[in-house]
């Protein structure tokens, strides 16, 4: 009698499944996907403004303990109101034979903080200063010590935090990417004076350690002002030394291109050259976005040979870019989920490699950020976005309620139209699709080596501690 092999993970979240299918034109197959409830909460409870889940700003498995982390961002705010910020350790069903998930939930909620103070979502205030403002949007778990490292847009910054989500020391931020006016000064919070570094929102995106631990790269949004603003092609990945916390080299990454609001949104390291981007536009079911013309896709990119363009300037200067493989390693657009009825979801910025499954194959997990599924006016008035999957209709009711309703038109504006048949809305879910990479998929892939707790573990586990120990006493 045959047995599905199934083994839990670690993650956060509520269910909606969809069947599976093949993607015929990909190396990497598409297995499954789950539309998880909007209205999901974390371990503080499930109101907006603390509990409410805003999913995938970031996905991370840990190899070396079998857990999946999903980081939440600066919060339902958009900067403009307090929130803890913090990340989910999740535990999800996976098929070790067909890679299928299910039963998202969440296992832990940890929340990051400088002592007894936690690292804020609110913008910079005044805008010269971080402080504890914070906007998560990389996580990694350093394999040499177990330790968190998560970056931020604001700064934009690279944080360690130890299990707990204590604070443990920043890394130094290249001058040429700090955003600041002409005199130097830098403005943290917003464009307004600016004149070079990186734009506002647009700070750390994607966040990737090598295997060995030794390197963490950080991968800016987009152009910075200085280099093309809103129109540049060109995204810089910045290597930090984990030792000494110094930027220690920068690369060029050429971007499809840089209409609708396109930028990164995730890093994956395969081995300590080679990588995998998300790189998206600003279309598709989200709370502000128009639907259509959804373009999400995952391409694979190499740094060796690349200028290290910490001196150069992107928009005059000779450089070497990143190799990069024109043809996508996955699109994302190309498979939708029920819970969506059919429709591309806006954010895709999470994507993790995670357990080997029973044929030697690999998980490979991508998820996204829905914003919380709130909008806000100027007066910081908070509104929640709801869609409806059989119409594809969006529309705004006053928070946590179904009372004042109103549509949404196609490019994301509310308008004056009173809903009234809410029947079939719901908060927009967070989404995560599971695909299966075989060893060819992910040739020279090399996961993260066990900590050195954890492989003292491992060697005991297989009695060979003991073993060793014999070996070493004196005759």
């Amino acid at each position: 009698m045959c047995k599905t092999n199934t083994a839990t993970f670690l993650i956060s979240g509520a269910i909606m499944v969809m069947a599976s299918t093949t993607q015929a034109t990909a190396a990497p197959t598409f297995v499954n996907g789950l539309a998880i409830s909007g209205a999901m909460g974390d371990q503080f409870g499930s109101s907006v403004n603390n509990g409410r889940l805003g999913f995938f700003s970031d996905i991370y498995y840990d190899t070396n303990r079998n857990e999946w982390w999903g980081l939440s961002d600066r919060g339902p705010g958009g900067g403009t109101l307090n929130y803890d910020t913090r990340v989910q350790n999740f535990t999800l069903n996976v098929d070790m034979n067909t890679g299928a998930i299910s039963n998202f939930q969440v296992a832990q909620t940890i929340k990051f903080m400088n002592g007894t103070n936690a690292f804020n979502g609110l913008a910079p205030d005044p805008s010269s200063v971080l402080g504890n403002a914070f906007d998560p949007e990389g996580f990694v778990v350093n394999p040499l010590n177990g330790r968190f490292l998560v970056s931020d847009e604001y700064g934009p910054s690279l944080y360690e935090f130890d299990r707990t989500g204590q604070f443990v020391r920043s890394f130094t931020t290249s001058a040429n990417i700090v955003p600041r006016d002409a005199g130097d000064v830098p403005n943290y919070a917003g464009n307004t004076g600016n004149v070079e570094g990186k734009r506002s929102n647009r700070g750390f995106e994607g966040l990737a350690t090598s295997s060995d631990g030794q390197y963490t790269y950080a991968m800016l949004q987009s152009a910075m002002l200085d280099e093309g603003g809103s129109s540049g092609v060109y995204d810089r990945i910045v290597k930090f030394d984990n030792t000494s916390g110094a930027a220690v080299a920068q690369y060029a990454y050429q971007m499809e291109g840089s209409s609708q609001g396109r930028g990164t949104s995730a890093l994956v390291a395969i081995n300590d050259h080679e990588f995998m981007v998300i790189e998206r536009n600003n279309r598709g079911v989200g709370v502000d976005s128009d639907l259509a013309a959804a373009n999400k896709k995952v391409f694979t990119i190499d740094i060796a040979g690349a200028t290290d363009v910490t001196a150069i300037d992107l928009d005059s200067g000779a450089f070497t870019a990143v190799s990069k493989n024109p043809t996508p390693f996955i699109d994302l657009a190309a498979d939708t989920l029920i819970g969506l009825g059919g429709k591309v979801p806006e954010k895709w910025e999470g994507l993790a490699i995670g357990p080997k499954l029973d044929d030697g194959s690999y998980l490979m997990l991508a998820g996204t950020d829905n914003d919380y599924s709130v909008s806000q006016n100027g007066s910081g008035t908070q509104f929640d976005i709801l869609f409806n999957p059989a119409t594809g209709a969006r529309m705004s009711c006053d928070l946590e309620t179904m009372n004042n309703c109103f549509s949404i038109d196609s490019n994301g504006a509310i308008t004056t139209t009173s809903v009234t048949d809410t029947t079939g809305y719901a908060l927009i879910p967070g989404v995560l699709h599971a695909y299966k990479l075989s060893t060819v998929d992910l040739v020279g892939y090399v996961a993260p080596i066990p900590e050195p707790e954890t492989y003292a573990m491992l060697l005991a586990g297989l009695g060979l501690i003991g073993f060793m120990s014999r070996r070493r006493k004196p005759a």
